[in-house]
């Protein structure tokens, strides 16, 4: 099956998988961002989700029947969140209202879901472990609920299907990122190997000890396809992880071997990488030019902030998966695979040595 899709968020970790998947399964497919990348057979489209009225006026002749939600807004609290991430979800679904062509929205969403918002993350009663996907809300306002009830109520009114899928952390390329792993510790690990400063885990004794599981970009576009395009997956909501579960004590030093660093001994204390990389913009500047590497602004590949969040966490958290399994999604990514492709990507578009 092929169609229209409208990827929200195109320029992003997930929408940029999700776009150029559709685009070698044959389907037509405009990338929405506020500066849209070029990409391979997709139709960029540089409109702003906040502007209601700018936005109506560049979606009015769009009839996509797939629309693919992966982005969000990062404000200064969970209240300015979740005012300002709902009203941009309202308003792409009222802009594409008139043209009654939409068929399925898919909504990104992700474990915070479970864990809670930023300003009360793995902190107070949880869900257990692993989460499940007909665990409740937390008795604590998120924006992904709040982005989840404009979905449903949009659907209700216009009558289109949704699902919502929630992956761990996301393995995958994009450039000015606000969530980014993956390139965050590749570029961590290029300014170890290149000032000969200790590889740190930067965690807590939790996560390193304790067992965890991460989402690759490509297969969660996958799932997003096939949750659109599956008609029991209608009105579903659909954890998504890769299949494998590690512990970080193991996979620090898989990343450390890639690079060709030795990891440090782990003493059980907490050492952001903010804290670490605080001062290193003038040095990554200075290793893009002995390298011609193709960014030279640490903050646009690096965000440490968010990896610190996720590896620094007091709690265990592993994904259960159940559910798309037994209704038929069975693709299956080792997450260190999933690391190692990544790095060699990034490698050969010149934003890591």
């Amino acid at each position: 099956m092929v169609g229209s899709a409208l990827v929200v968020g195109a320029s992003g970790i997930v929408g940029s998988a999700a776009a150029d998947l559709l685009v070698r399964q044959g389907w037509t497919v405009h990338g929405l961002a506020r500066t849209p990348v070029t990409r391979d057979g997709v139709v960029p489209v540089a409109a702003d989700l906040r502007d209601r009225e700018g936005l109506a006026d560049k979606l009015g002749g769009f009839k996509p029947d797939r629309v693919f939600i992966t982005t969000w807004a990062r404000q200064e609290s969970e209240a300015e969140n979740i005012r300002v991430n709902a009203a941009m979800v309202r308003n792409l679904l009222d802009a594409l209202r008139p043209a009654g062509s939409v068929a399925h929205v898919g909504l990104v969403t992700g474990l915070k879901h479970y864990l809670g918002p930023f300003e009360a993350y793995g902190k107070g009663v949880l869900p257990q472990t692993p989460f499940r996907e007909d665990q409740g809300r937390l008795d604590v306002e998120n924006f992904y609920y709040a982005q989840e009830d404009e979905v449903f109520a949009a659907a209700q009114r216009d009558g289109f299907s949704w699902s919502v899928h929630r992956p761990h952390t996301v393995i995958g390329k994009a450039v000015g990122n606000a969530m980014n792993m993956g390139t965050t510790l590749a570029v961590y690990a290029t300014l170890c190997r290149e000032t000969g400063r200790p590889f740190r885990f930067p965690g807590s004794a939790a996560q390193w000890n304790g067992l965890t599981d991460m989402t690759d970009a490509g297969l969660l576009a996958e799932h997003l396809l096939w949750a659109a395009t599956t008609p029991s997956c209608r009105n579903q909501a659909f954890n998504v992880v890769n299949g494998d579960i590690f512990r970080w004590s193991w996979m620090w030093g898989r990343i450390a071997n890639w690079f060709g660093l030795e990891p440090a001994a782990f003493d059980g204390t907490i050492q952001p990488l903010e804290q670490q990389m605080a001062e290193d913009a003038p040095l990554w500047r200075q290793i893009a030019e002995r390298y011609g590497l193709a960014e030279p602004d640490l903050s646009r590949l690096a965000s440490p902030w968010h990896t610190d969040a996720d590896l620094g966490r007091p709690i265990e958290v592993v994904t259960d998966m159940s559910k798309s399994r037994v209704m038929g999604f069975n693709r299956y990514q080792p997450t260190d695979e999933a690391f190692f492709t990544l790095f060699a990507q990034l490698r050969r578009d010149r934003l890591i040595p």
